[in-house]
């Protein structure tokens, strides 16, 4: 995935043996490592001194097929060009690797480090286990959790406010895998050794706002006693006369909790208006139940909940979308949630007094209806004529919310002819970031935009009108890809990348293509192209993924992330730079693009 190579191949970017590249007309011409030229062997990752927490490290490299390259003396097995990717156990700490092939010897060293809490043998709390970890605000009489870790035989307890607040044991710690784990099916949670212990309390004070101050953690174990500050402050909001919060970025990133990890809601247009019922750190919740920064807010004098009532909803037809208009008294919070089926548009501190819609024969919708779910909350269900949406956007204009339905766009119907259409085509990476390193350091962004260039001249060829997010080795960021796609309004938009592993995978036993989608409208391109490609190249499936990436994520378009094979894998990066090959999957791209756009009409 995208975000993951970004993770693991960063260090990569500025080596110098990365190569470079030289724009000749359509076409690109990688220079190969000098390094890689002139000697027999060549280390790729891991980078010297690199660390890492997975019990498995794999080396990718390559050097001559005539000669033998061994790893601590014993030889290693190699494709028939000489690549290699060995995957050797670790242990914790230091680890010293030294491959040899003839006179060339490589030297590299890995340590392995620990993941989750780490109990002293000396007894005590572990080490960034106390919770809360930031600065809290709560709504007085709101249960207030306390968390640490220690050893299992000791007694805890917190002191707050006067208060005593005793932790009881919860049973070992469940560590659950990082999200990417799933990519070579080894997303199993882990246990350790520890127990979590947890209280929680609410607090009822006549003075709010009012700040309770710092937690004190109280441990008992085998005759000692600690006791540690916690590493956050918790204040009580007053409830009456709640912070009420604009949102001033372009689209304000909502998520499930305080912190990025946390996955992402519908984002808040700028304008929506909300009152912040609790804060950790710089993050708000707001009163809907997301979470927004801060610093994409701005607090209004009013201390009045934001509340809104919601009469008639009328609708504009223009020639390429449908706009749904939303007449509020205040831009309130929304959400949208997608199915192939429909869409549901959700609004939040919202009461109907709605009598009256107005929907004529429209272009896409079949149907609009409403229901209060909620005293502060409604639903409108869309229905469409067709399965396929293709693409939306939601805005504030003043206080009337938009929602703006895009129409297909019109193919002809004769075969391969794609006259007018709007592709976007997104190579991945480019300039420092390099993205997966292939066995003898060619950089995944230079393939990406080989094959993306390919493309783009097919679908031309076909009358298509082609947009790419960068035509040379330079660096985009991920919101001038997403900007560029929010301008363009494409019919598809197709980001075209190539796969690595997270360090506990195994590359010599993964390959093959695999495709990404996040919203409902991507999910059939995604798997028609899924399928076509696999089918008409004969290669090994990876599989379809649901994925909140940043390319995936923009919904005015049908947007897919394309992985179209691993670049660690010894054998498959033969097939990756394979130059027929390539042409193979540049026409197999276009004709699976094509057939899909047309099976539209």
């Amino acid at each position: 995935m995208a975000d993951l190579k970004r993770e693991f191949f960063a260090m990569m970017a500025m080596e110098s043996w990365l190569g470079t590249m030289i724009g000749v007309g359509a076409a690109v011409v990688f220079t190969m490592p000098a390094v890689a030229q002139s000697q027999p062997l060549f280390l790729a990752y891991p980078p010297q001194n690199h660390q890492t927490s997975s019990p498995t490290i794999f080396f990718i490299g390559s050097a001559a097929p005539n000669v033998t390259v061994t790893l601590n003396g014993q030889p290693i097995e190699r494709s028939a060009q000489g690549n290699f990717a060995p995957v050797i156990p670790l242990k914790m700490g230091e680890n010293q690797f030294v491959f040899q092939a003839e006179s060339q010897r490589i030297e590299r060293t890995i340590t392995r480090i620990g993941t989750g809490p780490t109990l002293s043998p000396q007894g005590g709390f572990a080490a960034g286990s106390l919770t809360p970890a930031v600065p809290i605000s709560r709504p007085a009489g709101e249960p207030i959790c306390f968390t640490a870790i220690a050893p299992t035989d000791a007694m805890a307890t917190v002191t707050l406010a006067g208060q005593t607040i005793p932790l009881t044991p919860q049973g070992n710690v469940v560590q659950l895998p990082p999200n990417n784990t799933i990519l070579h099916g080894e997303n199993q949670p882990q246990v350790t050794a520890a127990d979590q212990y947890k209280g929680c309390q609410s607090f009822n004070v006549t003075n709010l706002p009012a700040q309770l101050g710092t937690p004190q953690f109280n441990l008992q174990w085998r005759g000692q006693n600690f006791s540690t500050p916690g590493p956050g402050s918790v204040t009580l909001l007053n409830g009456d006369r709640p912070q009420v919060i604009v949102v001033t970025s372009q689209t304000g990133v909502a998520r499930t909790g305080p912190g990025t990890d946390y996955s992402r809601l519908t984002p808040l247009p700028q304008g929506s208006q909300a009152s912040v019922t609790g804060q950790d750190g710089d993050w708000l919740r707001l009163d809907y139940g997301g979470w927004i920064k801060a610093d994409e807010t701005r607090t209004l004098p009013s201390q009045a909940p934001p509340r809104s009532l919601i009469r008639s909803v009328g609708y504009q037809v223009f020639g390429d979308r449908t706009e749904m208009r939303f007449p509020l008294q205040l831009p309130v919070p929304v959400t949208v949630h997608q199915t192939e089926m429909g869409l549901t548009l959700s609004l939040y501190n919202t009461t109907a007094q709605t009598d009256t819609i107005r929907l004529d024969n429209d272009p896409i919708i079949r149907n609009l209806t409403w229901q209060q779910i909620s005293p502060d909350r409604i639903d409108y269900y869309f229905t469409f004529k067709t399965d396929q949406q293709w693409g939306y956007d939601l805005r504030y204009e003043g206080t009337t919310l938009i929602l703006s339905l895009r129409h297909p766009p019109r193919i002809s119907s004769q075969p391969g002819n794609l006259q007018g259409v709007k592709i976007l085509l997104d190579p991945g990476h480019g300039g420092s970031e390099a993205g997966a390193v292939g066995p003898t350091g060619y950089a995944e962004k230079d393939i990406n935009l080989l094959i993306s260039q390919r493309l783009a001249n097919r679908l031309k060829s076909q009358g298509a009108n082609v947009h790419l997010t960068r035509t040379r080795d330079e660096f985009v960021s991920l919101v001038d890809r997403q900007t560029q796609i929010a301008q363009v309004q494409p019919a598809i938009a197709l980001s075209i990348h190539y796969n690595a592993l997270p360090d506990s995978g195994n590359p010599n036993e993964t390959d093959g293509i695999s495709t990404f989608w996040y919203n409902a409208q991507a999910a059939d391109l995604a798997n028609f192209l899924q399928r076509y490609l696999v089918e008409n190249l004969g290669r090994n499936s990876h599989g379809v993924y649901w994925n909140n990436l940043a390319l995936t994520r923009p919904t005015i378009a049908p947007a897919v992330l394309l992985e179209l094979g691993f670049m660690i894998s010894p054998q498959e990066f033969e097939w990756i730079t394979n130059a027929q090959a390539q042409e193979q999957l540049v026409q197999a791209l276009a004709t699976g693009i094509t057939t899909w756009l047309q099976q539209q009409r």
